[in-house]
């Protein structure tokens, strides 16, 4: 298998992806994420994994259907688009080994990577993003994208991280959800679940969270004036 070309454009801000493909290489893309391609990229649109799996993947916040695009006849380049401001990440997937992902997340992959739904009930609520993560495995390239810019964080043994910021982690790391204090200091302070993490691993935080920017805009909204 041969590794992606690409190159990531617009960081932090308006993450912008380009992709070099070699003459038969494909490359799986979220749906409608596309910015601008090569004619000689041919596009097939699926429910990788099969219809229950694209329905979990639903469950998740991601599209039922991908589209993997192929060069045929030569190399071509394809850019792309995520939907949400803010930064992109690559991730090499090691066989044997996963990264879990906020809903929502993924932006795209080589094919040999599979991306599935875990459900995780309460112990896995985060914060504005439900209760399903993207748990991501197989050989290939990842990239993944989060709403503000994303700082990774090498962790050696416990780490705190409100869940409202968490964009990404590997599998090495175990992780429990709690609250912050008490319940008294959680409403006052304004903090609710936190997610601790233990052991050895990389954690992707991003630096924004969508909520509380809309709080943040609500007093700016335009108004009906009923004079």
């Amino acid at each position: 298998m041969t590794d992606l070309q690409f190159e990531i454009l617009g960081k932090p801000d308006y993450g912008f992806l380009k992709l070099r493909l070699a003459a038969g290489q494909s490359l799986c893309v979220e749906a409608s994420a596309m910015a601008a391609m090569d004619t000689n990229l041919v596009m097939k649109t699926r429910m990788k994994g099969g219809l229950m799996a694209s329905l979990k993947r639903g469950l998740a916040g991601e599209s039922l259907f991908m589209n993997e695009f192929t060069a045929e006849g030569g190399p071509g380049e394809i850019c792309i688009a995520p939907g949400a401001i803010g930064d992109l990440a690559h991730y090499r997937i090691q066989p044997g080994k996963s990264i879990y992902l906020q809903s929502g997340a993924y932006v795209a992959s080589s094919p040999e990577v599979k991306v599935d739904t875990k459900w995780d009930g309460f112990r896995g609520f985060f914060s504005g993003t439900g209760l399903f993560l993207l748990k991501v495995e197989g050989n290939g390239d990842l990239f993944f994208n989060a709403y503000g810019g994303l700082v990774e964080i090498p962790v050696q043994g416990n780490y705190v991280i409100d869940t409202g910021y968490i964009a990404a982690f590997e599998d090495s790391l175990n992780y429990e959800v709690t609250l912050l204090g008490g319940l008294k200091t959680s409403l006052l302070g304004g903090e609710g679940l936190v997610c601790r993490f233990s052991g050895q691993g990389k954690i992707w935080l991003q630096t924004r969270q969508i909520y509380p920017f809309l709080r943040w805009l609500w007093p700016f909204r335009p108004q009906k004036n009923n004079d």
